[in-house]
């Protein structure tokens, strides 16, 4: 029987155990990976007002990570191609777990949780001919590799969760490489899709662009409605400015969302990252070639352009879209442009990555 001193001195041992949540360490919004002036590298957790929540350093150059949605514990993944993906303790930086794909695998710069936070799912390609595969852990077994299932297509690059929990959506590039030095083998003949399967890897659904099959699916932005819209990268003829973001609706046609030419051909081909915005009324791009942000309606109406030298992150925000660069700047973007918010000593990476809740 519990007594009411046994129940006061387990409250008390409770109050007094740390904090292991998101609130640990400041509360942060967003991770995003960066290079230091030094020449090391480090994650970071930044807050809506730009300011730095906390930072931890990587062995090597990250390129995305992925948060646990309870635990302060965060997943930095290597810049493609990689061989490790690191488990981080968001409150000092401590390495939990190193994780190594099969040996004729390498990672390919993106994984994400499942809701709960029990599964992480990895995104990986063969080394021999880049069929993808995707890896999936128990974060609760010490991150133990239980499976995996095929992407249903060449070179993946990003995937998430769906709204309703029992639905994956994977970006297939399209593009096989020459094993670890990144040369690009098949940008003739190439073709990339998005293709969307249940948690057990059974295709559900798989939708390519014919007319522009040389422009590789790089990465996603989802909407809570399940409205889904992926970034390009043209490795077709140079010079040419084909749309680079999408929009689909499971069971519906892509909507290819294009800019006037002229500002498409600013782009240079290039889309390194894609979010809504705050409200889910729109949805941008950026081009960290092209140093420009592209707005779209969630129709996939052009409404313009934002100048920003080496932009490349961006993610949903309150007032719209926080953006960074490799410039160490971090701003807002809104309907009426963009301010900034904070400048870090710093090379912001491609990505920001929005942390659940």
């Amino acid at each position: 029987m519990t007594t009411r001193r046994h129940f006061l001195a387990s409250l008390l041992a409770v109050s007094a155990a740390p904090a292991v949540g998101w609130a640990a360490v400041g509360d942060p919004n967003y991770l995003a990976a960066a290079r230091l002036p030094d020449g090391a590298y480090m994650l970071a957790g930044l807050r809506e007002d730009g300011s730095t929540a906390f930072s931890v350093p990587l062995p090597a150059r990250g390129h995305a990570a992925c948060a646990h949605p309870s635990r302060a514990e965060a997943v930095g993944f290597a810049r493609r191609p990689g061989t490790y993906a690191l488990v981080v303790d968001c409150r000092d930086g401590a390495v939990l777990h190193r994780l190594t794909p099969p040996e004729d695998r390498q990672f390919n710069g993106h994984g994400t949780f499942s809701p709960d936070g029990r599964l992480l799912y990895t995104v990986e390609q063969a080394v021999e001919d880049s069929a993808g595969h995707i890896g999936i852990w128990d974060a609760q077994a010490d991150y133990a590799r239980i499976g995996e299932f095929a992407s249903h297509g060449v070179g993946p690059h990003d995937l998430r969760v769906m709204p309703d929990h029992q639905t994956l959506v994977i970006a297939n590039g399209g593009i096989q490489t020459d094993k670890w030095d990144r040369a690009k083998l098949n940008t003739a003949t190439m073709r990339p899709n998005l293709v969307y399967t249940a948690l057990d890897g059974t295709l559900l659904e798989l939708r390519e662009l014919p007319e522009f099959h040389q422009n590789s699916i790089r990465h996603l932005a989802l909407r809570a409605d399940g409205l889904v819209g992926f970034a390009m990268q043209w490795e077709g003829e140079p010079g040419m400015a084909p749309p680079l973001l999408a929009l689909h609706r499971r069971g519906e046609e892509l909507v290819l969302c294009e800019a006037p030419l002229g500002d498409e051909l600013a782009m240079d081909g290039y889309a390194g990252s894609v979010a809504f915005s705050g409200d889910g009324s729109e949805i941008a791009i950026t081009s960290p070639r092209g140093g420009r942000i592209h707005r779209f309606s969630d129709a996939g109406r052009f409404l313009g352009a934002v100048s920003r030298a080496d932009v490349c992150g961006i993610a949903s925000h309150a007032g719209g879209y926080m953006a960074s660069d490799g410039l160490g700047g971090v701003l807002l973007v809104g309907r009426d442009g963009a301010r900034p918010l904070a400048r870090a000593e710093a090379a912001w990476d491609n990505h920001l990555v929005a942390i659940a809740g």
